[in-house]
């Protein structure tokens, strides 16, 4: 076991530490070591698998892949799309990027409008 003074944010810890096999591992605290946000790691949530429309009926949304504003809104709710086809465009960095269906479907809701600004994974269209 070895022991360590680490700084965190002008406050300095003292920790042990003590190498250990992934089969061994037993999660403990020291009484001298006090908890506080920095030093407390939180478990990562795993990301969900993504469903794919294998004949089923279900909402499914399109969401913004980056930040930026909307330039035009080509697809209406209640229209058919196919797959590729372009629903909307979406400017970021000074470039038009084509927001395109990934699926065959009807167009259940907008919920953007031209002109608005989105970020990274707003919900830009729902469709079935």
């Amino acid at each position: 076991m070895k022991k360590y003074k680490i700084t965190v944010n002008g406050k300095t810890y003292e920790v042990e530490v003590e190498e250990i096999g992934a089969q061994n591992f037993i999660p403990t605290q020291t009484a001298n070591a006090p908890t506080s946000p920095e030093v407390t790691q939180q478990p990562k949530p795993q990301p969900q698998p993504k469903q794919k429309n294998s004949g089923t009926v279900g909402k499914q949304k399109i969401t913004s892949p980056m930040p930026g504003t909307i330039m035009s809104i080509n697809k209406k709710p209640g229209g058919k799309i196919q797959k590729g086809d372009v629903i909307m465009i979406l400017e970021a960095m000074k470039m038009e990027n084509e927001i395109i269906a990934p699926e065959d479907g009807v167009i259940t809701s907008i919920d953007t409008s031209e002109g608005a600004s989105v970020n990274t994974g707003d919900i830009l269209a729902t469709f079935e």
